[in-house]
């Protein structure tokens, strides 16, 4: 099983670093959307939609993301953010007040119709968030996506070696408080290096990266509630040692809508026309 990880992370991580630093922006925005599309079909199983469902479900998806990649290559990044304001509005919302109410009072959502349009606001301000943060520089996306990966190891390094209190254990046994202050100090030190190199120039790099961390422990948890409503061990199959696509980009549902939308707002980069 670690072989397969190691393979399967291994052609990930090819596969997306050129296109990361190489493809055109639309051709990205593309690409995530095909991503993106498989997660939403994804979604959509993992909640026990009928099968015409999910593929009317997925289909709906994509014919609002084509829509959306249209109307970005006839107006550009600057147009496009602003008009997707609303969606960004409503993700917050979602993972800072529904969300952590969820989880908190352990409450599963039964009606498959607000499922579905929570799925639709997990998956669409990620994609989105991937066009924007690669449209303003990729080295921005790449760092954004190493503070989720970085947290993840070193949660799961601290978790597994000094854990000893539960996070959530009605949810997600195996999570610990301790893991949680080991992805911090991971995510502090890698915010270091940013700031020491002067690849950041901000000391709001520091709490951005903070915040990210600790979005996509929510993401993390939110995914592992909606599992065990649905007594699913996994999203999917698609990813050989990993499972489903959902089951990678779970931390970055809330985190990096989230931290797009900080750095749009609040100029931390000077975002491409």
């Amino acid at each position: 099983m670690l072989k397969t990880r190691i393979i399967t992370a291994t052609v990930l991580i090819a596969a997306f670093l050129p296109a990361l630093f190489l493809a055109s922006n639309i051709v990205w925005a593309l690409i995530m959307l095909a991503v993106s599309v498989v997660a939403i079909y994804e979604w959509a199983n993992l909640i026990d939609l009928p099968k015409r469902m999910s593929l009317f479900y997925a289909a709906i998806y994509t014919a609002f993301g084509t829509t959306l990649l249209i109307l970005l290559e006839q107006h550009g990044f600057h147009w496009l953010f602003y008009q997707s304001l609303l969606i960004f509005a409503i993700s917050l919302i979602l993972w800072l007040l529904l969300v952590p109410v969820l989880l908190a009072k352990y409450l599963v959502v039964q009606n498959k119709t607000v499922l579905m349009i929570i799925g639709f606001l997990m998956i669409m301000p990620l994609w989105l968030a991937l066009i924007f943060a690669k449209g303003a520089n990729p080295w921005l996306l790449l760092n954004l996506l190493a503070t989720i990966w970085i947290a993840d190891s070193t949660a799961y390094f601290a978790g597994k070696n000094f854990g000893k209190h539960k996070l959530a254990p009605s949810i997600s046994p195996g999570k610990t408080w301790e893991g949680v202050l080991g992805a911090f100090i991971g995510v502090t030190i890698f915010a270091a290096v940013l700031y020491g190199s002067r690849l950041a120039t901000h000391l709001a790099t520091f709490p951005l990266l903070w915040v990210v961390a600790a979005l996509g422990v929510v993401g993390d948890l939110f995914e592992s509630l909606i599992k065990r409503q649905f007594n699913k061990k996994d999203s999917g199959n698609i990813l050989p040692g990993h499972g489903g696509i959902l089951d990678r980009i779970d931390g970055l549902l809330p985190s990096l809508p989230i931290a797009v939308l900080a750095i749009y707002l609040f100029n931390y980069f000077q975002a491409v026309s």
